[in-house]
């Protein structure tokens, strides 16, 4: 199933790459425990890919949050859920799983649906383009990833 959200979000159909993540799995006794691990293996991938980017990498990764308008933004400025996502996305990155765990079960206990939608939407994007970004360095990406990568023209 992520591999089928990426492959949407990938042909620019955001609500249909949403709707396949967290339409599919509410519906199922066992929801919100999935979607948190679906967004968790995104945000764990995201993390493999930010750390071959930084260690051979010539340019480092940088984490930016830009408003409506394209300006740049402190993370603390930026909606919820977007903070959410960068919050979970760091504690991935250094490590602290259960940090990241608790972030997406803010997002699912505390969030309206159109929140949840953008955490997870973060989340297909920030995969898809640190994706990319690996297999223009030849750096590694799961296969997974790759191959919805390949589903695509």
């Amino acid at each position: 199933m992520a591999g089928e959200a990426l492959a949407a979000a990938r042909a620019g159909e955001d609500a249909v790459a949403v709707d396949l993540v967290t339409g599919y799995l509410s519906g199922s006794p066992e929801g919100n425990e999935e979607i948190r691990e679906l967004v968790l293996l995104l945000f764990a991938e995201c993390s493999s890919m930010v750390g071959a980017l930084g260690s051979g990498g010539a340019t480092p990764v940088k984490m930016q949050v830009f408003d409506e308008e394209g300006r740049e933004v402190q993370i603390d400025d930026a909606d919820p859920p977007v903070r959410t996502a960068i919050r979970a996305l760091l504690a991935e990155v250094h490590g602290d799983q259960d940090a990241a765990s608790e972030q997406i079960e803010i997002a699912l206990a505390n969030g309206a649906p159109q929140e949840l939608a953008t955490v997870v939407l973060q989340a297909l994007r920030w995969t898809l383009k640190l994706a990319i970004e690996c297999e223009t360095r030849d750096l590694p990406v799961a296969s997974w990833i790759t191959a919805s990568l390949d589903d695509q023209p």
